[in-house]
Formats: structure tokens, C-alpha cells, sequence
């Protein structure tokens, strides 16, 4: 439960923060009232997303969003279709090539890419790796200034493509681990029964939706002269607060709940994310095991896999867990066994494994309490894959090839990593594993950047 805020900008009777919160708003009913979104926390993270769109030259970072579901007739096409019709210049896309985005972002703002049935584009390792270009291009366009060069004419001129711009993507499946990393990432479900939304038809329905967008351009032109001239107060840090920092400022520039909605929503979905990370690597998996379960100072080898391999719900005891292949995914955190005083027994000791836990696992205690956070004017407000692991692949066993997580993006078929890797989960907004809910970690670091931006800020015609 959200706890009380204090007065926002819009309370002191500021009648362009005013029109900001109704207005975001009535484009979260707008969307809640043709898709059933996963929960409040992604409902509102999809307005902030269409409303940045309007105000994208003022931000140094473009917020993927991915849609996807598990399986079809999710909702996924009907979402990204109302997103279509919200956002600055929409560019919708089925199966887009490199040159066909190349050619689209040469423009000034660029338009709003959205790609459906992405999945025909990373839904297989096979396709994914015809398609590296486009997921580096997804990649680049992330952060402003990232430009892609190419030569080409007959006369081998040299070009840079620029590649800023919002994009969504919508499939079936996950998306390549890089994308999902710069992602609002909403997965959507099938409807139940008991779950209803109004019927979208084109030509009576989209109309509506249009004016919505005119009126976000509309307010984006009113609150343009403040955005992104300085940075908020983020409850997230690293490769999140990039993620979430424009979305967050849009939510303190339109005041009223949305400040606290925005950080809010920041904390469960990198958490979400987080949680997501680390069941897509098995390394991580095994640390936070490890954690798990070693409960005093030393441990031998072999007790310490038993452990594992007892846990419920964990890969180990199939993968056949031995003191070998454990050491040797540990020597790449640098943890090896040693012996005890006395030198009759050799394990592991807990202290060795301090350094590895705390840069890339959660903290283990959280907080029921909430985090006072200060926006820009001074005033406070509250805001609450297992097969690759194993390089001995001499001896494995039939089930192995019965996992059914999906290999990394960082890893080949056969676990080896890849030239151009993912990027690694950062361990400030890591989870813990299994921890349910979206509370704020007590430890999460506060960051205190009040500097303001420097340059001029491009405004986007319409």
C-alpha cells in the first residue's frame, strides 16, 4: 500500500501540472479500458511511456518497451496498438528489416518505432543471429548519441545512421536479454472470464484515443522549458535509473499521485526484472543457493552440493552436481576450496564468498517501510536455464536436454559466451530469490544528482 504524499507541484495551484496528472489519467482508463495489463505497476509505467514519447529530445535515454506473452491471444497486438495511437509519430512495423529502421529514424525527432511479431525476429536462436545488426541498432538507440556508420554509394562514402528513438516490441517469448535490460517489460496473459474489457474497433474508437495524443502533445509543449533540465530523485541505480529516470521525471513534471506511482512502479518492475535475470543465468542461480544454504563458517565440497542438490525446485540433483563441477564454476568468481586449520579437511569457507555475493546478488534483509525521496523543488514525497552451466558436457545424463529455460543471449547452444555478451545484472536492484513482492530494499542507494543539464533541447514539430 502506497503511504500518503506530501503536497506535489500540482497542489500549489499549478495549473500545467494540474492538466498533467488528469491528463495521465485519462490515458491510463483509456488503456485499462481495452487490455488487461499484468497489474497497476505496468499500467502505469505504459502511460509514462507514451507520454515521453512527446518529449523525447529533452532526455538523453529512450526506454524500450517489450510486450510479450507466453502464448498467443495475450493481448499483445491490441496494447501495442493503443500504444499506436498515443504516441509521438507512430511507426508501426511486422518484421522489420535493419535497412527498413535505418531509413526511418533519419528524421528529427525520429518517429515511435513499433515492431510486432518480433518474435520472427529473435524468436530463435537461428533468426536471432541473422538479426544481430537490428538488435545492436535496438541496442544503440537506447542512449542518445550512439550513431551506427556505414559506407555506402558507389563511391564508398562514409554515413552515420542515427539510432535514438523510442521502440516497442511485441512477441511471443522472450526478447534477447541486451533489449529486455533497456525495457519496460509488461508480459501479458490470457484473459479470464471474469476479466472484460470494452471491444476496440478502428474507426469508432481510435478517434478517441487521437485526441488523448493531442492533448500529451499539447501538455509535452506546455512543460517542455523544465523537462530534463534536472534529474530526479531515483529509488533504483546503474542501468535502471537510465531506464527510469526520464519515465520518473515525466511523473514529476504531471505531479499529483504520479511522482509516487512512477517510483513505485521503478522499484517492482526492477525487482521483477531483477528476479528474471537471475533465473535466465544459472551462475547467478547457483550463488544465490549458495547463499541460501550455507549456514556456517565452513563447509566441506561434498556437503555443500548435498545441500544443493536437497534444495526443492532446484536443477542440481539432475544435473548430477558433483565437488568438481563445482569448483570449477566457482574458480570464475575466484572462490576455490581450502583447507582448515588443521588441515584435515578442505572445503569452502563463507567469508570467501562475500565478495561474489554482495556485487552480484540482492541484499538479503528488506524493508517494510518506505523511502522518502525529494523532486525537484525541495519537497519530500514517500515511495514505497540450467544446461549451459556445466563445461564438462562429456557426461550428462537424457534429462538434461529436457530444460526448458531458454538459452541466454550471452551464450551459444552450448553455454560458451558469445563475442558481444549481454550485460549483467546489476546487484544494487538484484532480488532475492523467491522473495515475493515489490518492496523497497532498505539498502537501496539513494542517488543525489541535482545538476542541470546543460544544452539546448530540441522541440519536436508535429
Amino acid at each position: 500500500m502506497m503511504s500518503e504524499m506530501a503536497p506535489s507541484p500540482a497542489a500549489d495551484g499549478n495549473d500545467g501540472d494540474m492538466a498533467g496528472f488528469d491528463l495521465l489519467d485519462d490515458v491510463r482508463d483509456a488503456i485499462r479500458r481495452f487490455c488487461v495489463l499484468p497489474g497497476e505497476h505496468e499500467l502505469v509505467a505504459v502511460v509514462l511511456w507514451c507520454a515521453l514519447s512527446h518529449l523525447l529530445t529533452n532526455f538523453d535515454y529512450a526506454p524500450r518497451l517489450v510486450i510479450r506473452s507466453a502464448e498467443k491471444r495475450s493481448g499483445k497486438s491490441r496494447l501495442l496498438e493503443i500504444v499506436d495511437a498515443l504516441v509521438y509519430s507512430p511507426l508501426r512495423a511486422v518484421n522489420g528489416s535493419l535497412a527498413f529502421v535505418f531509413r526511418s529514424l533519419d528524421k528529427d525527432p525520429p518517429p515511435t518505432l513499433l515492431l510486432d511479431e518480433a518474435d520472427t525476429i529473435f524468436g530463435s536462436k537461428g533468426v536471432a543471429d541473422k538479426n544481430e545488426e537490428l538488435r545492436g541498432l535496438l541496442n544503440a538507440g537506447f542512449q542518445r548519441g550512439l550513431d551506427f556508420g556505414r559506407v555506402v554509394g558507389t563511391d564508398l562514402t562514409t554515413q552515420q545512421f542515427p539510432t535514438f528513438a523510442m521502440a516497442a516490441l511485441a512477441g511471443i517469448g522472450k526478447m534477447p536479454e541486451t533489449i529486455e535490460d533497456r525495457a519496460v517489460v509488461v508480459v501479458m496473459k490470457r484473459r479470464r472470464d471474469s476479466e472484460t474489457v470494452h471491444p476496440y474497433r478502428l474507426r469508432r474508437d481510435r478517434p478517441m484515443l487521437q485526441e488523448l495524443r493531442d492533448r500529451l502533445a499539447e501538455w509535452a509543449d506546455s512543460v517542455r522549458d523544465r523537462a530534463g533540465a534536472t534529474y530526479p530523485e531515483l529509488p533504483v541505480d546503474d542501468r535502471a535509473a537510465d531506464l527510469w529516470e526520464p519515465l520518473v521525471s515525466i511523473a514529476d513534471l504531471a505531479g499529483g499521485a504520479w511522482p509516487q506511482l512512477a517510483r513505485s512502479a521503478a522499484i517492482a518492475m526492477v525487482t521483477s526484472a531483477a528476479e528474471d535475470d537471475t533465473a535466465r543465468s544459472p551462475k547467478l542461480q547457483l550463488l544465490a543457493d549458495i547463499r541460501l544454504v550455507f549456514g556456517t563458517p565452513f563447509m566441506k565440497s561434498e556437503e555443500l552440493c548435498a545441500k544443493l542438490c536437497a534444495l526443492s525446485e532446484s536443477p542440481w540433483e539432475q544435473l548430477e552436481l558433483s565437488p568438481t563441477r563445482l569448483g570449477v564454476r566457482l574458480r570464475e568468481y575466484s572462490i576455490k576450496t581450502r583447507h582448515t586449520e588443521d588441515k584435515r579437511e578442505r572445503g569452502y569457507y563463507l567469508d570467501d564468498f562475500t565478495d561474489a555475493f554482495a556485487r552480484y546478488l540482492p541484499p538479503e534483509k528488506v524493508s517494510e517501510g518506505v523511502h522518502v525521496v525529494h523532486d525537484v523543488s525541495g519537497r519530500e514525497r514517500k515511495a514505497d536455464n540450467m544446461m549451459e552451466l556445466w563445461p564438462d558436457t562429456a557426461k550428462q545424463t537424457p534429462n538434461h536436454s529436457a530444460s526448458t529455460e531458454p538459452t541466454p543471449d550471452t551464450s551459444d547452444t552450448l553455454g560458451r559466451p558469445l563475442k558481444e555478451g549481454g550485460t549483467s545484472p546489476s546487484p544494487a536492484v538484484m532480488p532475492k530469490r523467491r522473495q515475493a513482492g515489490a518492496t523497497a530494499t532498505a539498502n537501496l542507494p539513494k542517488r543525489q544528482r541535482s545538476r542541470t543539464r546543460g544544452g539546448q533541447s530540441s522541440r519536436p514539430g508535429r
